[in-house]
């Protein structure tokens, strides 16, 4: 217990440290493969993590400030710093990521029915229910208020046929949330916001194989498909506000730097592969100059993020404040990665096979699936002209 706590807190730390010993499995501590997270590819089946997040998600602890009739912990921010140390400490990670509680959840608590909020959120807190996300399409993607998936009303239920597009995690995903068309008389004021099934007589989802060799996203096709409209989130047509109030959580966590996202820290591919002079440092100036220069930038961007979320919590909109962090957060990655692969020298060179140590083959893919960052969720480009128009108020370029 930290001297300097009140008693509450204290107790708390102590009831946390204790929960921990006894319910936390040893074979994970510190151990990233067995406690990995893909939010957009298959469940880590290991026996362990399984257990792990069964017994965190019963306890409310994977969405600790969630209030607890939907599944979270209802702690206050202190205990929830508290619980974030602790679980540090001893090497856990929370089992439970990705948009299904960063985009979804944030959204349902603000905008959701009580009766859609006690559906959903709770199978969202235990882990047991994985949601993509139905933005973009082919001819809406930047422009996304050009969509033209269609919703027709057909009395208690919507008739949805149409296609989206990088839909990250479609192939795994239970359900969608989703932006459909309800009037084509407007262009935003005619969008909703619905929750489909994606196990629905009509869905389909084709994975897109990328660059790094996998499949993050997928095209989603719907033919036909019958959707309730209990599934419709705040008013009809009122979908856009929903649409840019969501966007905000969803640049707030791709600029969350606390998400790790290579499989070996920066310093410890320095340590291990750079080359270093008679008095310890890396031989290479320049090199050394561009590492210190990033570990200042991700430093910087990291305590932003931690001050925009404790604005956030604290009912301060950060507004386009997020464009800024999303770039931000993505040049530091892919900075980052850049630095590693350099550094791996020739051992960044490989694709497949046993001349390559594991890690690096891990290290090049990163790198290169990296590079859609800074296209997914609102291109470098469209959150540039955010921050232009909304925070510095500069005019739109005259042709």
């Amino acid at each position: 217990m930290n001297p300097e706590e009140d008693t509450d807190t204290g107790a708390f730390r102590l009831e946390v440290r204790d929960w921990l010993a006894e319910n936390f499995p040893t074979s994970l501590a510190d151990n990233p493969a067995r406690q990995a997270v893909d939010i957009f590819g298959p469940d880590n089946c290991n026996p362990d993590f399984l257990l792990w997040k069964v017994r965190l998600g019963a306890k409310g602890w994977t969405v600790p400030r969630w209030p607890q009739r939907y599944g979270g912990g209802g702690l206050s921010e202190a205990q929830v710093e508290v619980l974030t140390h602790e679980m540090g400490r001893i090497g856990a990670t929370n089992p439970v990521q990705g948009m299904s509680v960063n985009l979804l959840g944030p959204t349902l608590l603000e905008f959701g029915s009580e009766e859609q909020k006690l559906q959903h959120l709770p199978p969202v807190a235990r882990g047991e229910v994985r949601w993509c996300q139905g933005y973009s399409e082919p001819g809406a993607g930047s422009d996304l208020a050009s969509l033209q998936c269609l919703a027709e009303d057909r009395g208690d239920s919507f008739l949805i046929n149409g296609q989206k597009v990088w839909t990250s995690g479609a192939h795994f995903a239970h359900w969608c949330f989703c932006l459909v068309r309800t009037d084509r008389t407007r262009k935003q004021g005619g969008i909703s916001f619905v929750l489909i099934d994606m196990r629905s007589p009509g869905v389909e989802a084709q994975p897109i194989k990328l660059i790094y060799g996998g499949s993050t996203f997928c095209e989603v096709f719907f033919k036909d498909v019958v959707v309730p409209k209990a599934n419709l989130v705040g008013q009809l047509n009122g979908g856009w506000a929903i649409a840019k109030r969501l966007l905000q959580f969803e640049r707030s966590g791709i600029g969350d730097t606390r998400r790790a996202r290579s499989v070996r820290r920066l310093a410890d591919v320095v340590r291990e592969y750079g080359a270093f002079d008679s008095d310890g440092r890396l031989a290479d100036a320049d090199l050394r100059a561009r590492l210190a220069a990033h570990e200042i930038d991700a430093r910087a961007v990291a305590l932003t993020n931690q001050r925009i979320a404790l604005e956030n919590r604290a009912g301060l909109d950060a507004g386009a404040a997020t464009s800024i962090l999303k770039n931000a957060t993505i040049a530091a990655d892919q900075t980052r990665m850049e630095l590693i692969i350099e550094l791996l020298g020739h051992d960044g060179l490989g694709w497949d096979g046993d001349a390559y140590p594991q890690e690096a083959l891990e290290s090049v893919r990163l790198w290169l699936r990296g590079k859609s960052g800074s296209i997914y969720g609102g291109t470098h480009e469209i959150q540039n002209n955010i921050i232009s128009k909304r925070i510095l108020g500069l005019p739109d370029a005259k042709p």
